[in-house]
């Protein structure tokens, strides 16, 4: 029964239409390689339970559910640093400090998840750079498990250069070594069911990680159903007005996150400029004395000070994975706008109004004190 489950879902619609859908991003995939879930964060504690025993490395931050999968199987997690280009993918420096560390004590790392359109950053990672990290994850025998949710929703795709992992090991000596993952909801799916898929490496090593998954997620009775399997399905097709549609809101998202983002630097955070996804990611460390004077001495004192004065949209860095004691946060574009943005974001006051609030609220936390 368990066979005959694995082979229906390799040649169910869902999975052929997602073999279109990375044959258009440069990765020829077959209907076995594609498994499906009701979500990603499924997907990713199916394939961290197929894994095998060992601990799970996160660039530091990263997106809020990565760890949670990892810590219910009872793995440990070891966050790396990011470099100073780009969020979403560990420095390749650190990272192989941090498996080196990890086996010194012990440990044996297993996997690696990284972002390479990171909306916990609002960043892309160049490929020169995820070529050094592919090269070191290689080096070291872990498994890459490549986060993609956000890969469609670069702000402006002509001028950022995006690549797969598995592109990039393709044919290598890392080739089966990286699982491609992609939450669907907010690219595909922003008001239909939830749903993810992953796709793994056409090799034996690949195949097999596959069934395991598949299991896995039998077991849990995680499987796409009828009727949200066909509208999965269909979505992975882009229609053309599905595709408009997308284009549009990333080029808007990407007006006002970099509206938010020259507000937080002219206030004297470090921003790294947005490319990807929905969020800033500001460090006022380098404001911290005048912060202090205001009784914000953590992430988590300044994200309630946020919220408290801007509402529900501050995350404080300790939540992602940071340095709790580190002055970081993440701001959504969600701020500047009160539903989705249309194709001239500023021309709503409602956006200059939310625009010169945040610059007032920054303003009035970071000013020299008497």
């Amino acid at each position: 029964m368990e066979a005959d489950s694995q082979a229906r879902q390799g040649s169910s619609a869902v999975a052929v239409a997602a073999c279109g859908y990375w044959q258009r991003r440069g990765m020829p995939t077959r209907p076995g390689q594609v498994v499906a879930a009701p979500s990603a964060r499924l997907l990713l504690l199916a394939v961290l339970a197929a894994a095998g025993e060992g601990s799970v490395l996160l660039p530091r931050p990263s997106a809020g559910w990565h760890a949670p999968q990892a810590r219910l199987l009872d793995r440990p997690v070891h966050t790396v640093p990011v470099p100073v280009e780009c969020g979403g993918v560990p420095d390749p420096v650190a990272l192989r400090e941090t498996v080196r560390r990890a086996r010194a004590e012990g440990e044996e790392p297993r996997v690696l998840v990284l972002s390479v359109a990171d909306d916990c950053t609002g960043t892309v990672a160049p490929p020169e750079l995820l070529h050094e990290v592919c090269e070191a994850a290689g080096d070291d025998g872990l498994l890459i498990v490549s986060d993609e949710s956000w890969r469609d929703t670069s702000h402006v795709p002509h001028d950022t250069v995006l690549v797969s992992p598995a592109e990039m090991v393709h044919g290598g000596r890392e080739s089966d070594a990286v699982v491609v993952l992609v939450g669907l909801g907010e690219t595909l799916l922003p008001h239909g069911p939830q749903a993810g898929i992953a796709r793994f490496p056409d090799s034996g090593r690949g195949h097999g990680l596959a069934g395991s998954v598949r299991a896995v997620l039998a077991a849990l009775d995680a499987q796409l159903h009828a009727p949200a399997d066909g509208v999965v399905a269909d979505a992975l097709t882009e229609p053309e007005a599905a595709r408009t549609h997308r284009t549009t809101a990333a080029r808007s998202h990407g007006a006002l996150l970099g509206a938010l983002h020259d507000v937080c630097t002219e206030a004297g955070a470090l921003c790294r400029p947005p490319r990807a996804g929905r969020h800033v990611y500001a460090d006022l460390e380098p404001l911290r004395p005048r912060l202090e004077a205001h009784g914000v001495r953590d992430s988590a004192g300044l994200e309630a000070e946020l919220v408290r004065r801007l509402g529900p949209y501050a995350k404080g860095g300790h939540r992602l994975g940071d340095e709790p004691q580190a002055l970081r946060v993440q701001l959504s574009g969600s701020l500047l706008t009160a539903g989705p943005p249309g194709p001239a974001p500023f021309a709503s006051p409602d956006v200059s109004g939310a625009l010169d609030s945040l610059k007032s609220v920054l303003d009035g936390l970071t000013a020299p004190g008497e």
